[in-house]
């Protein structure tokens, strides 16, 4: 198996900020870059290539009367679906987003790219919502929460392309919910989706789950995307999302699932989203993303000698 650092990191800007009415998530790609994420990523060994922010693509579709922005999503879709497809065939891409929307289209490129290597693909879902509306069962009409329901072709997205890979919902894993929709919480009671909310987190801890999930992604030979909404993390750390659920992930826990994807060598590529940089203190929540990132390609947080204490002070 092929280990992340070997192979080049694809950075895929995805300015995205249609899928809901709050704006300021067009501008997480270059909160992404002013953190420093390439530079990071080069100090770890792993080149570096940036191939700017995606356009939309133009497309000819009505506005919808209960759907926000359904048109520049759809475009959205259509051009991150072929840039994910291609960055696949070219390295690690990392989708800096932008709003969860982006990940109709990136979810559903990756997802065709391994199919035609013959591969089965699955998917790692850290947030806080399961984002398994359909734009027939959404309330808000924002299609950020439209997502995982799309890539694994549930119903309802006449308006979008045709998902040309769907994803078993077998092989889509869930972790950090807290905050899921009466019709979300329906439509998954019949699936096989692998679901670990916070409360269960807090019971059993954040690794055996992620260990069950990545040897099933093994076993399977599979390609793992991972798509990394801020909001899985609790807000009292990365304040800088729209999304705010009290509850997240603590620091070390966000690092420890990081450490362990680095240790599968099993993650294919990465959607970093709903970052608002309008929302941070002093860029602390795109520092912190950066370093999470460090962690999935292979930096130890306390990889570091440490120094006896003689009578309270370090020696």
């Amino acid at each position: 198996m092929e280990s992340i650092v070997q192979k080049e990191c694809i950075l895929v800007g995805a300015p995205m900020d249609c899928g809901k009415a709050r704006q300021g998530c067009l501008m997480g790609p270059d909160a992404f870059r002013v953190a420093g994420l390439a530079e990071t990523l080069r100090d770890l060994g792993v080149a570096v290539r940036d191939t700017g922010d995606v356009v939309p693509s133009a497309v000819d579709l009505a506005e919808h009367p209960n759907l926000h922005a359904l048109p520049e999503t759809v475009g959205w879709t259509e051009a991150l679906m072929q840039a994910a497809t291609a960055a696949m065939a070219e390295g690690f891409p990392i989708f800096l987003g932008g709003d969860h929307a982006l990940s109709i289209g990136t979810v559903a490129g990756v997802a065709a790219h391994a199919q035609a290597e013959g591969r089965p693909q699955f998917l790692l879902w850290l947030d806080a919502h399961t984002d398994f509306n359909t734009p027939e069962t959404t309330t808000s009409g924002n299609l950020h929460g439209c997502p995982v329901a799309y890539v694994t072709g549930q119903p309802g997205f006449d308006a979008f392309p045709e998902v040309p890979a769907p994803i078993p919902a077998e092989n889509v894993c869930m972790m950090g919910l807290r905050s899921v929709d009466p019709p979300e919480r329906a439509a998954l009671e019949g699936l096989p989706v692998d679901l670990h909310d916070m409360r269960a987190i807090d019971e059993h801890g954040i690794a055996p789950p992620l260990r069950a999930f990545l040897t099933r992604v093994a076993e399977a030979g599979g390609a793992l995307h991972v798509s990394f909404d801020v909001d899985f993390l609790d807000p009292s750390i990365a304040p800088a999302v729209g999304t705010t659920v009290p509850g997240g992930a603590t620091f070390r826990e966000a690092h420890l699932v990081m450490e362990m994807l680095h240790e599968s060598g099993l993650v294919t590529s990465l959607d970093l989203v709903e970052l608002n940089p309008f929302l941070d203190e002093r860029g602390r929540t795109a520092s912190l993303m950066v370093e999470l990132v460090a962690s999935l390609m292979g930096r130890k947080i306390f990889d570091r000698p440490t120094r006896p204490f003689v009578g309270g002070f370090a020696a």
